[in-house]
């Protein structure tokens, strides 16, 4: 007599219906362990990039302590009894005296938080409106997105030095609209960049996904846009920074920029230019000039390291 649950008939007593296997259970059965992931590679700078970190974070450190380690005031004269244009490097005064007999270290110290200043502040400007007006058309519909870019290309044709003249010499030159002058002319630059980040990663896989799912477009730039051009856009943020050090000095050396009896480094390479003509120590002109160099060179080397360890994208981008 049979019953229901008889094995039926040449079929494997482990067999299950159809060709569903149920292997026996063995307690003494061993399972090898997944190999673990690889470890994160870690993000070391190279020689050149600790060097430029080197001069930046100098800089920095000098930009935000510098009232306080300065030796002088910013308009003291370290030798009121011999009043002497032009001195050289001597103890009192390690790096000479100006056209006006006023310590160079001391204004080169002040200089460095005034100059640093302004440019973090105008390229903060900048990139908050060259990223949101650059992301918000590369979302947009063609017809915007067109209108935008062409506005943007009209901008972009104008010589920088040339408008932030025109602009300072007609609105009057402060240091707020010195920050202002240079944030909108190169928020036009930033504009492009952005545009073209947000532009290649509008048309991913991922983000035809999210738009499939029925994502708005907030969600799209916050969620799939900005985590994918963050770094691009931040390694730019130092790229941007030099051109605005160089704008800002530039207009300064050419007596639009930071005022005297304010020290910043393009006016004072202005204001010592007749050290060379007479013959008296070069250290006035070249002190401040070699500030900006290190400066400018050392966030380039930082950058150029960083887009380097990106495997070359960023460079590429940039």
């Amino acid at each position: 007599m049979s019953s229901t649950f008889d094995t039926p008939v040449g079929a494997h007593p482990d067999r299950l219906g159809g060709d569903h296997y149920v292997a026996p259970f063995d307690d003494n059965v061993s399972f090898d362990e997944l190999p673990d992931a690889p470890p994160k590679a870690r993000f070391r700078l190279t020689t050149t990039g600790k060097i430029g970190a080197f001069f930046v974070i100098f800089w920095l450190f000098v930009a935000v302590f510098g009232p306080l380690i300065a030796p002088y005031g910013e308009n003291d004269l370290p030798f009121p009894d011999a009043y002497s244009e032009f001195q050289v490097p001597q103890p009192g005064a390690w790096l000479g005296t100006d056209v006006q007999d006023r310590d160079i270290l001391s204004r080169i110290i002040y200089g460095a938080g005034r100059t640093i200043g302004i440019s973090v502040a105008a390229t903060v400007i900048a990139y908050f409106i060259g990223v949101v007006l650059g992301i918000g058309a590369a979302v947009s519909s063609p017809k915007v997105d067109m209108v935008m870019s062409r506005i943007n290309d009209a901008f972009l044709s104008l010589p920088t030095i040339m408008l932030g003249l025109v602009v300072v010499a007609a609105v009057g030159s402060s240091i707020p609209v010195l920050i202002l002058t240079a944030g909108f002319i190169y928020a036009s630059i930033v504009f492009r960049l952005a545009r073209a980040i947000g532009m290649e990663i509008m048309v991913m896989d991922f983000v035809e996904a999210a738009k499939a799912r029925g994502e708005g477009r907030w969600w799209i730039i916050t969620r799939e846009i900005w985590p994918n051009a963050a770094m691009p856009l931040i390694t730019d943020f130092g790229l941007r920074l030099i051109y605005v050090i160089l704008f800002v000095s530039s207009l300064s050396f050419l007596g639009l920029g930071v005022q005297p009896p304010q020290a910043d480094w393009g006016s004072m390479v202005r204001d010592n230019l007749g050290a060379l003509q007479y013959g008296a120590s070069i250290v006035p002109v070249i002190a401040p000039a070699l500030a900006i160099a290190t400066l400018t060179v050392g966030i380039n080397l930082v950058v150029d390291d960083v887009s380097a360890q990106s495997g070359g994208k960023l460079s590429n981008r940039l």
